[in-house]
């Protein structure tokens, strides 16, 4: 074993063994008392159910992510990297085409492997806590769609990807910087009109307080907005949310079904001022000017480790290629990752504070949007009491009772 595998499994372990810590202490919480705070939106059997859904879920992630590093570790030591690269490449097809074949049975395999974790997810755990809406019929589509969608836009930029570091040289990392970062704009712009309406109808909300309140609001913080949609959430799951997507003409806000039936109108507005908020706070500008520059480091050092004949060696490689390369860089970059997430998620909570005290700075009365949080927690069965530990590991929004102490100071 060389230093790279060293390396490789080293992060694979602290990355399993920490977020089982941190799955230990989240569940060692569950039996503190409910927060005064939250006393009159939530009753006792109410809250026995939240833990235990936040314990449901814990359980199956451990099983998941269990199952998940004995087989990839299983794989890896019995040579399985090489013996399919043996076997693609024993076809003689063009090495973009060996590269596409290579990655794409790779994930499909993956992707196979998850399914019944999904399939017990959907059909059990979220069933038996009453969200699940999921018909079997929509449950198939999805996945043929998201197959479709992976044929369509994932596969010719992963081509692309593979001829540029195949013929362009040394710049290569550069000109894929390039041509990722276009994709990518150009796929949040066409997202919301394009790709969104695939999974979800998407309606206008009709004219009402609602739609008055909530346009009264963009014009008072100057937020250029065309038209607020409702999102046919309830398709999937009873679970409640808000978002906003895309940029340019393309720009959307929309709001769950869900959210609009279990929330009333100052809540509402005081939800999409939180929204409108990012947008003027320019979190999602930074957000995607910080995806753009941590892409362009990435593929600067896929350039310097692509050839590398050490990282091949690690998983017991025959022959080098492009492709697995492409693989086993993203596996050695996973340490860099391991501390890049609890930052990325730290900026994320504070943009969600930042959030929150714009829409509470300009909505009539900022207990609404306290009000919103808090129906919000009960309606998708939130973990109240959260581990610091877990919360610095996996939350990119702060927990509830904190968003709600920081609005009423």
């Amino acid at each position: 074993m060389n230093t790279y595998a060293i390396i490789i499994l080293a992060a694979l372990l602290l990355d399993y063994f920490l977020q089982l810590l941190a799955d230990y202490l989240n569940l060692d919480r569950l039996g503190v008392e409910l927060p005064a705070e939250f006393q009159d939106v939530y009753e006792a059997e109410a809250y026995a159910k939240s833990q235990a859904y936040t314990r449901a879920n814990t359980q199956l992630g451990f099983i998941t992510s269990t199952f998940s590093l004995v087989l990839i570790l299983g794989f890896w030591f019995s040579g399985g990297f090489n013996a399919l690269d043996q076997l693609v490449r024993s076809w003689q097809w063009h090495p973009i085409w060996t590269g596409l074949c290579y990655i794409g049975l790779l994930s499909f395999a993956r992707a196979l492997i998850s399914l019944p974790f999904s399939i017990y997810d959907t059909f059990v755990l979220e069933e038996r806590f009453g969200f699940n809406k999921t018909t079997v019929r929509t449950f198939i589509l999805d996945l043929i769609k998201m197959l479709a969608l992976s044929l369509l836009i994932g596969a010719p930029l992963l081509a692309g990807v593979l001829a540029f570091f195949q013929y362009a040289g040394q710049w290569a990392w550069l000109y894929c910087w390039l041509a990722v970062t276009i994709f990518s704009l150009f796929l949040q712009y066409i997202a919301p009109t394009w790709i969104m309406p695939l999974f979800n109808k998407f309606q206008p909300l009709q004219d009402g307080d609602l739609r008055q309140g909530i346009l009264d609001l963009a014009d008072k913080v100057r937020f250029p907005i065309k038209d607020i949609f409702i999102m046919d959430g309830s398709k999937r799951s009873s679970k409640s949310n808000a978002f906003f997507t895309g940029f340019g003409k393309n720009k959307r806000i929309a709001l769950y079904d869900t959210l609009i039936e279990k929330h009333q109108t100052p809540e509402l507005i005081a939800i999409l001022a939180h929204e409108i908020g990012h947008y003027k706070k320019k979190h999602i500008l930074r957000g995607m000017l910080t995806g753009i520059i941590h892409t362009g480091v990435i593929f600067f050092l896929l350039s310097i480790f692509l050839q590398n004949e050490g990282l091949f060696q690690a998983f017991y490689m025959q022959e080098q290629s492009i492709y697995a390369g492409l693989l086993f860089f993203g596996m050695l970059y996973s340490p860099i990752e391991l501390i890049l997430s609890p930052l990325f998620n730290y900026i994320s909570r504070k943009h969600e504070y930042q959030a929150d005290r714009f829409a509470a700075d300009h909505i009539e009365n900022s207990h609404d949007l306290i009000r919103a949080l808090k129906n919000l927690s009960v309606h998708n069965l939130s973990n109240l009491t959260p581990h610091p530990f877990y919360v610095f590991l996996n939350y990119s929004h702060p927990p509830i009772l904190e968003r709600i102490n920081q609005l009423k100071t």
